[in-house]
């Protein structure tokens, strides 16, 4: 079995160093950079607003929260199912991880990822909106897939070329389900709890794969009716206890954030040509990290927030904004300075104080990324912090993979039609327990890779398609903000256009 996974770790390295080489970390970059210009800064210029009408509105219109009697999921749903994807141990593990290989100025370029990601993300959702369908049992199906085949499909002499790329992004999807979305989640629960509790990965790996079970049999209806619950609670819990953390060591916050732009732009303690090499870390890892965290640029959340019962393809888009910001500047940020402000990282050059920490049982522990985190808490608070952040893990980690068996189903039924959906969501299933004891850093590596592969052709579908992101935006922002009178842009198809213009003003999109 070992001589098995080394291959596997053999080939993902090849591959892995393509994906996330610097082409397609230039290409990230310039999708974030293209749709903030297009749109123009759409997330700061209309701060306000997208904050008004995403998590503004779930307090004051019952439009946004409201459960539908059809296949459709209200909006806060959708925002629930895709923060429930997106939340998670990229969130914790991955954004130690981040700092322990990058430095602290790892923390800025994740920064500068979801600044730029805001816009990304929105574009995808204002697409996936606008080019969505419904399958045969009136389910909302949209996607990458989706406005790659109909959309750059639909462009002169590129018809072959969007059905290709849309079914290769579908099929990476598909196994990145396994990888993102499922076993470095479980990993990281498996890890945690035997790490604090003592408990075997073979039983948690039996208890999450049980549970995981029993909501995705009930399909999107059920995967949203539980994440809806699951995700307010676990990030107000998570934030709460970092948030804490931060008021107990405020006195850091100058050094934290002195350490982060050092580290950023290479200025670190640290000799000749490592500075060159530290920066090349500090960026990589950053937006590595990023991406894994928010998800801005694979096309993933999309595929959720399609579902909305919501007709305007840019209210959609907004809350694609609010959720890489609520993820990644909100989240991520408070996890990076629980961290940084600890005492285990020394703050002049970026590295760890000690390879090793005694926690408060007296357990010799190697520091890692699984578990410094957990580590800072424990040194905090001791057992209580600890047992804090292990079950905080297994909640993002858990609602993550709820989220990604929907997103697996989306792209088995793009390729292999609604029928094989079943078989699909059995082998996601039993893959969480195959989670649970595998390998820490062959898991993470494998997610790396998927990430990668589902990003390329979704960024070509979202360069070719940019056009049509700018014009629906200009159509709502000319409508809902200047107030003039505009034909609505709803749909790329005209029956979806016409039902849409037909259907009785709820006031959702006001």
């Amino acid at each position: 079995m070992k001589g098995f996974l080394d291959i596997v770790a053999d080939v993902n390295s090849a591959v892995n160093g393509v994906v996330w080489g610097i082409p397609a970390l230039a290409l990230l970059a310039f999708v974030g950079v293209l749709m903030t210009v297009l749109t123009k800064v759409f997330q700061v210029s209309h701060l306000g607003h997208w904050l008004k009408k995403t998590i503004g509105a779930v307090f004051k219109d019952k439009h946004v929260t409201t459960h539908t009697r059809d296949r459709s999921i209200s909006q806060f749903q959708s925002l629930c199912t895709a923060l429930a994807a997106t939340v998670g141990t990229g969130n914790i593990v991955g954004v130690a991880g981040a700092i322990l290989v990058g430095g602290p100025g790892a923390v800025f370029w994740m920064w500068v990822m979801a600044f730029l990601g805001m816009m990304t993300n929105y574009s995808e959702n204002v697409l996936g909106i606008y080019y969505r369908r419904k399958n045969s049992r009136g389910e909302w199906s949209g996607g990458a897939m989706y406005y790659l085949r109909d959309g750059l499909g639909a462009q002169k002499g590129c018809k072959t070329i969007g059905k290709v790329l849309a079914g290769l992004f579908a099929a990476f999807c598909l196994i990145a389900s396994f990888g993102i979305g499922n076993m470095t989640q479980v990993n990281s629960i498996s890890g945690n709890m035997h790490a604090v509790f003592g408990v075997p990965a073979w039983v948690t790996g039996t208890v999450i794969t049980i549970l995981v079970g029993l909501v995705v049999v009930g399909g999107l209806k059920r995967i949203a009716s539980v994440t809806e619950k699951i995700v307010p609670f676990m990030v107000i819990l998570y934030m709460v206890g970092t948030i804490a953390i931060f008021f107990i060591n405020i006195s850091q916050i100058g050094a934290v954030f002195a350490s982060i732009f050092r580290s950023a732009f290479g200025m670190e303690a640290a000799a000749g040509g490592l500075v060159g090499y530290g920066i090349k870390l500090a960026i990589e890892m950053g937006m590595k990290r990023g991406v894994f965290s928010n998800e801005a640029g694979l096309g993933s959340s999309v595929m959720v927030h399609s579902n909305s019962n919501v007709r305007e393809p840019v209210k959609q888009g907004m809350w694609g904004i609010f959720e890489v910001f609520a993820d990644t500047i909100v989240v991520c940020t408070l996890t990076a300075f629980s961290v940084l402000s600890s005492g285990l990282i020394n703050l002049e050059t970026g590295k760890l104080v000690s390879e090793t920490y005694v926690n408060s049982a007296g357990v010799s522990l190697t520091l890692s990324k699984a578990n410094l985190v957990s580590s800072v808490f424990d040194k905090q608070f001791g057992f209580i912090g600890s047992a804090f952040i292990a079950v905080s893990i297994m909640l993002f980690a858990f609602s993550t993979v709820l989220g990604w068996s929907h997103y697996g189903t989306k792209a088995c039924e793009y390729l292999l039609g609604e029928k094989r959906t079943i078989p699909y969501q059995i082998i996601f299933v039993l893959l969480v327990f195959g989670g649970a004891v595998m390998g820490d850093n062959l898991a993470w590596d494998l997610a790396d890779t998927f990430n990668g592969l589902m990003m390329i052709p979704n960024l070509i579908g979202v360069i070719a398609l940019s056009g049509e992101v700018a014009k629906i935006t200009r159509n709502y922002v000319n409508r809902h903000i200047r107030g003039l009178k505009e034909k609505p842009i709803y749909s790329a198809f005209p029956d979806i256009q016409a039902e849409q213009e037909a259907a009785p003003d709820t006031g959702a999109d006001d």
